[in-house]
């Protein structure tokens, strides 16, 4: 069965064909001036259950996500500190992979920084130039001319009749942009030209020292990495207006091919206990504020899909705690069956869990055919749960199951809850005690003795196994 989405460009439900014997998609990645929150990752992590299913439904993948290392705030608070620019990113950047890492995130086949090319960012912005799309003013900056293609607003659907700014994206939030000199207030920058804020950050260019502006080092990288027309486009619904409508605009001038993407794949935006994700609000969570809470990173991970991806999510801590019991549940399910066909957790991660699992005459079937259905993770959860009790010692089924928790990433061996734990653990103990096992997970070994005494003192005792814990009373 071959994997469908919505595709926003043609605002209907389309199925995934790729145009040559590998599915190409490229997503907009992390700008590294800070840790990454919980939406962000929301969005990567659909991104990563999408590219999963791919591979479970026989598709290879090439999957491109960029770092964007130079910006407006990326200058700016590696100045505040007074070290290079490619220090500070370099610091923000490891600390994402780690967090991807920690939330079983595959890698991308290839991941381009910004700074890494320019060349290939100035070629694009040269050939705008040469074609009468893009036009030079006079403090070296260079702007896209949107009158000069026809089709712009095809993908957001805005109406360029009426457009006097890009002030607002398409989420209704406020684009922090700098202000050059440019013939029409809508038009954007393709390069901007050299500023004293921008310190020692800048490149030569034809039109003098400067640098890129944010959307050209998208349609330049996935141009190269994934030619001049490729598959699939992904990000969160933010981004759909105005960065990937100008990513469209410039990428179509430069080459003359169109579409530059066949489907567009956008994830509704992220609340948190029925708010809006703020700082003011205090609710803007990274993976290691959740972590210090006592959550595992699977329980993180499955709280985060949990959701349609074209549907706002409220995350919420009873939404974790209920991560918490589903995947108990499924530990349970799956243990016992594995016990029956004269299998371990060990074998499971090794043989079953992988994306070679056939879902045809399974119990599992339902819940493969909803992942392929628009990505329906929910739906999918459901299917999973409701065939869980039929599940005996079949093989065909564990491995269907096995390359289910595959698509979604679910990594059950590295958790606790793949161990049996006492039903009158308080959740104090038990939060404690899964906090103690990410602390020794992460080597800090202080803090983990630290924690089992707190748990000590309380009557229990933590019994440490290969891949997690189990809690006995004292």
């Amino acid at each position: 069965m071959s994997v469908s989405i919505y595709n926003t460009l043609t605002r209907q439900k389309e199925a995934l064909v790729p145009e040559t014997d590998t599915f190409r998609m490229y997503c907009c990645g992390p700008t590294v001036y800070g840790p990454a929150h919980i939406g962000n990752f929301r969005t990567f992590l659909v991104q990563d259950a999408l590219r999963r299913t791919l591979e479970c439904s026989g598709v290879k993948v090439a999957h491109v996500r960029n770092i964007t290392d130079v910006d407006d705030k990326t200058i700016r608070e590696s100045r505040k500190l007074g070290i290079p620019l490619a220090e500070f990113t370099k610091k923000w950047e490891d600390k994402f992979h780690l967090d991807c890492d920690r939330l079983n995130m595959l890698r991308p086949t290839v991941e381009p920084r910004a700074t890494e090319h320019i060349a290939e960012q100035l070629d694009m912005v040269s050939k705008l130039v040469e074609n009468g799309h893009a036009y030079a003013a006079k403090d070296g900056s260079v702007y896209f001319k949107i009158s000069s293609f026809e089709n712009y607003g095809k993908l957001s659907g805005i109406d360029r009749e009426h457009m006097a700014t890009q002030a607002l994206n398409s989420a209704g939030e406020a684009n922090v942009a700098d202000e050059y000199e440019r013939e029409n207030v809508s038009d954007f920058a393709l390069w901007k030209g050299r500023k004293p804020e921008d310190g020692e950050n800048f490149w030569k260019s034809p039109w003098g020292e400067g640098r890129p502006g944010w959307h050209i080092e998208c349609s330049a990288m996935s141009k190269k990495y994934l030619g001049d027309t490729f598959d699939l486009h992904g990000g969160g619904i933010d981004l759909c207006f105005p960065h990937h409508e100008n990513e469209i605009a410039q990428s179509e001038s430069a080459t003359g091919k169109s579409p530059c993407v066949r489907y567009w794949f956008h994830s509704a935006h992220l609340m948190v206990e029925g708010q809006k994700m703020s700082k003011s609000l205090g609710n803007l969570y990274t993976l290691d504020d959740l972590l210090k809470r006592g959550y595992t990173c699977a329980q993180i991970r499955y709280a985060l899909l949990s959701g349609h991806y074209r549907q706002q999510l409220n995350f919420t801590f009873k939404g974790l705690d209920d991560a918490k019991s589903a995947l108990a549940k499924l530990s349970k399910g799956i243990g016992g069956a594995l016990e029956r066909a004269g299998m371990d957790f060990g074998d499971f991660q090794k043989e079953a869990v992988s994306p070679l699992g056939r879902f045809g005459g399974t119990i599992f079937e339902p819940a493969w055919n909803a992942l392929c259905d628009d990505l329906n993770i929910p739906r999918a959860l459901g299917e999973i749960f409701a065939a869980l009790p039929k599940l005996d010692g079949n093989r065909r089924d564990i491995s269907a199951l096995g390359s289910l928790m595959y698509a979604l990433g679910i990594d059950l061996g590295g958790e606790p809850q793949a161990y049996e734990t006492e039903a009158d653990v308080p959740e104090e103990v038990s939060k404690l005690a899964q906090m103690r096992w990410e602390a020794k997970k992460n080597r800090d070994f202080a803090s983990a003795d630290e924690l089992r005494k707190r748990v000590s003192e309380l009557g229990w005792t933590i019994l440490d196994g290969k891949d997690g814990f189990k809690i006995k009373k004292s």
